[in-house]
């Protein structure tokens, strides 16, 4: 009896997929909140010239190297050299060390909106401890419960990750169809509507063209999550045609759904009422979608005449819908990075670079790598949550702690690029870009849009006389890749001397 045929991705599947995986619904809050109507075309802007052609890019390296264990390191290293792509993955497994520090802090926002309808965060203050330090203790506990649960290869967690994906998904819609409704019954937008509103942000911390630059870095992280496109490649229906066809339709309806939502967040939310008096709470790049969707269900209750009582009952209900999503996703999406990325940088990377206790397996899964990784997590939480900052404060160092530690990699897989194209003995299934010539064009004005947007992500703060900032922003990203350089470098002594080779 013949197994039955493996079931193909179409083009319809195929953009689901890409779509999940890149479209999030918190950086439509977060935009609006930074920029106002003015984020809308740098959304766009980095559709143009950083998603569509760096995931094209992708696309072909994914055709090509479709068979390789190793994923992005096995792309760069054959197509580069395998220093260059392990200080590469290093970093971008490095940009996950970061998003646990960032998200083990920031679940505890969408469990308190669950709860309470608003973010009571920075009230917890037991023990004497700020609400910084409370969530820094809280993020301690979780990444030890999470390491302690995952290790024992427990799968069934998978449940909750579909059921906060769908709940996510569904608060999309909410916005969509809230925003829509609130518009026609009251006849006008909350945020008023000007040419100028598409340049100029209402917010005073964006009012100068070297604090919109650093804005850009948030419209790129926006489109993050494009490595796992590749990998979907040998998963999709006649590849050639679709694969660049779907990546092509889900960069359009991604920027274009990201600009919708961001206007219609104009339908409901006046800036100076929805982010400096509605909420009790301060606002912070951690509790602003929960604020601004209390703030949708408030004035839908008005568009349709309740009472003043029922409007806030229904603005704290759509909150807790919305804490109540993001913390089943959130928890889903932290028991698979808790170990995927792991599980990848240490099986795909020579086995030798890696101290031989790090390299043990228990249940499929890098258990001693594990625990030392959670140590450093821990390290990192302590650190930036007993540094003495204010809420607002804490979160924007760890986005902005996150957003270059994410988007940094992609310069080196843009670079290796390069490499790829020239190299005539890699097979090549297929090819979006016909020459070497349009191939470096994409590949330096990929690396220009990111490498520029960090620079001044990174040096906006100290600017503006924030110098522990700059010093946060660029923390990650350099100690992780100086750690990287020291690992390779001690990996290719020991194999030259044991090689005998000179």
């Amino acid at each position: 009896m013949s197994k039955p045929k493996k079931q193909k991705l179409t083009l319809i599947s195929l953009i689901l997929m890409i779509f999940t995986s890149v479209f999030g619904f918190t950086n439509i809050t977060r935009a609006f909140y930074l920029m106002g109507y003015a984020s809308i075309l740098w959304y766009v802007l980095a559709a143009v010239t950083f998603f569509l052609p760096f995931a094209f890019m992708l696309s072909e390296y994914g055709a090509a190297f479709k068979d390789r264990k190793g994923g992005i390191y096995s792309w760069m290293a054959e197509s580069f050299n395998p220093k260059f792509a392990f200080i590469g993955t290093f970093m971008w497994y490095a940009s996950y060390i970061i998003w646990m520090v960032n998200v083990g802090s920031g679940i505890w926002i969408p469990l308190s909106n669950a709860i309470f309808g608003v973010d009571k965060t920075q009230q917890w203050t037991p023990f004497g401890l700020s609400g910084v330090q409370t969530l820094g203790v809280l993020a301690i506990f979780w990444i030890i419960l999470i390491t302690f649960v995952s290790s024992r290869g427990l799968d069934s967690i998978k449940k909750v990750t579909s059921i906060g994906g769908t709940a996510v998904a569904l608060i999309n819609v909410v916005l969509f169809i809230g925003g829509l409704a609130i518009l026609l019954l009251n006849g006008h937008m909350a945020q008023p509507l000007s040419p100028g509103a598409f340049f100029q942000s209402p917010n005073a911390d964006y009012s100068t063209m070297i604090q919109v630059f650093g804005f850009l870095v948030f419209a790129i992280f926006a489109y993050g999550g494009l490595e796992v496109v590749g990998g979907l490649v040998d998963e999709t229906e006649n590849a050639e045609k679709t694969f660049p066809r779907g990546v092509a339709i889900s960069a359009i309806v991604i920027a274009v759904g990201y600009a919708v939502g961001i206007f219609m967040m104009g339908a409901f939310t006046n800036w100076t009422f929805a982010f400096t008096q509605f909420s009790d709470a301060e606002v912070t790049l951690g509790n602003v979608a929960y604020i601004a969707m209390n703030n949708m269900g408030y004035q839908l209750g008005h568009a349709l005449h309740l009472t003043e009582a029922a409007s806030v009952t229904m603005g704290v209900w759509v909150s807790r819908y919305m804490g109540l999503s993001m913390f089943l996703a959130l928890t889903g999406a932290f028991f698979t990075l808790i170990f995927s990325p792991l599980k990848q940088l240490i099986e795909g990377t020579p086995k030798e670079v890696w101290p031989e206790y790090l390299t043990k397996t228990k249940n499929g899964l890098p258990v001693n790598a594990m625990k030392v990784q959670a140590a450093i997590v821990i390290a990192i939480v302590a650190l930036v949550s007993f540094g003495g900052s204010g809420a607002k404060y804490f979160f924007q160092v760890l986005v902005s702690m996150t957003n270059v530690s994410m988007t940094i990699p992609y310069m080196f897989l843009a670079i290796a690029f390069v490499g790829f194209k020239k190299k005539k003995e890699i097979e090549k299934p297929f090819e979006i870009y016909k020459t070497q010539t349009t191939a470096n064009i994409a590949v330096t004005v990929v690396t220009f849009v990111v490498g520029f947007a960090n620079v001044f992500t990174i040096v906006q703060p100290a600017m503006q006389g924030d110098l522990a900032g700059t010093i946060y922003s660029i923390l990650g990203p350099v100690v992780f890749g100086v750690v990287a350089v020291v690992m390779y470098s001690r990996y290719e002594k020991k194999y030259i001397l044991s090689s005998g080779t000179l």
